[in-house]
């Protein structure tokens, strides 16, 4: 994913063509490369397991309600060609796939074919969506930002450069908006250096109230350094109980049965965070292959659901599912099954 190692997007999933990264272990959000890298996963979904609430392509999970309705967004799809996917719910158990497009015109700084893990929230009257797209300079995957009335779009893209793009650490993936018990708003995500040998770094970055702009320097909160994790962490979602910050993410190879989904917390927003030694999900707990992307939903009568991606039985695409999910303190414990 670094410099001309960027992951090739798309997600152009064909029988017997798999999405893989570019190097290293690889993201969950990458699409098309080498054969080498292809998935090769040793589990199938238990059919006593959970199924999967939307049976389409749609890696990468952000939700969002608004009112009645509740929306979830992902990473784009090869065929027909979009930037973003969206989804919509009455219920968090029927979703209809939206033939609509929420970014249909990329910035002037990002290529086609390469636009992952949207994060879209409601900032005053209207809603801002984060994104991740391949900038033509530097090299990278680098994160753009958007504004839109509606949360089905059209979303118009703001800035002539990217938001995020440190391009000595690899560029950036995976935004995911936070907003703290005094209001304010920060941005978390990930520095892409998996491709070429970096560290992977979960960041954490004050805007300004608007989400538009960053207001603060980036501190770094956690990186890959457990067996599990493989060569990266991804994916960040921060949510707070109490006094307590809950800091969830993805690692490992998102291409197949070693993918899995962790989490880390802290009594501090800035951390030092500490993780929990053994993974929240993984393909043997879950029956879901691969569950990562996640993102934390709140549904209806104050219950919580985790919502994760996971590959299909014949590794063809990532479905959406929605898992159920209780908090000790900051500890998240997940049914599964």
């Amino acid at each position: 994913m670094k410099g001309t190692c960027s992951r090739a997007a798309g997600l152009a999933v064909a029988v017997g063509t798999l999405l893989a990264a570019c190097g290293g272990s690889g993201s969950s959000s990458a699409s098309s490369a080498s054969s080498s890298q292809q998935a090769q996963a040793g589990a199938s979904p238990s059919p006593s397991g959970p199924q999967p609430v939307l049976d389409e392509n749609f890696p990468d999970p952000d939700v969002l309600q608004v009112g009645d309705t509740w929306y979830a967004y992902a990473t784009q799809k090869a065929s027909p060609n979009s930037n973003v996917q969206v989804a919509t719910s009455k219920d968090l158990k029927t979703w209809q796939l939206l033939d609509t497009d929420p970014l249909p015109q990329l910035p002037a700084w990002a290529t086609t074919g390469r636009t992952w893990a949207p994060d879209v929230s409601k900032v005053g009257n209207g809603y801002v969506m984060y994104f991740a797209a391949h900038s033509t300079d530097p090299d990278l995957q680098c994160i753009g930002v958007a504004r839109a009335t509606s949360p089905t779009g059209p979303f118009t893209n703001l800035g002539s450069k990217p938001l995020v793009c440190p391009a000595d650490e690899g560029g950036a993936i995976d935004p995911a908006s936070f907003v703290d018990a005094d209001g304010t708003r920060y941005l978390v995500w990930k520095n892409d250096g998996n491709c070429c040998g970096d560290d992977t770094w979960l960041q954490l970055q004050k805007t300004s109230a608007d989400g538009l702009k960053l207001t603060g320097p980036p501190v770094k909160l956690v990186k890959q350094d457990q067996p599990w994790e493989g060569d990266l962490v991804e994916a960040p979602t921060l949510v707070r109980h109490g006094s307590q910050y809950t800091l969830l993410y993805s690692a490992n190879s998102y291409a197949g049965d070693k993918y899995v989904t962790g989490y880390a917390t802290a009594n501090k927003l800035t951390g030092p965070y500490t993780k929990n030694p053994q993974p929240l999900l993984t393909t043997s707990k879950t029956g879901i292959i691969g569950p990562g992307g996640q993102d934390v939903v709140h549904g209806p009568g104050g219950s919580d659901y985790l919502a994760v991606h996971g590959w299909d039985d014949g590794l063809s695409k990532r479905e959406l599912y929605l898992l159920p999910v209780t908090w000790q303190g900051a500890k998240p414990v997940v049914k599964a099954g």
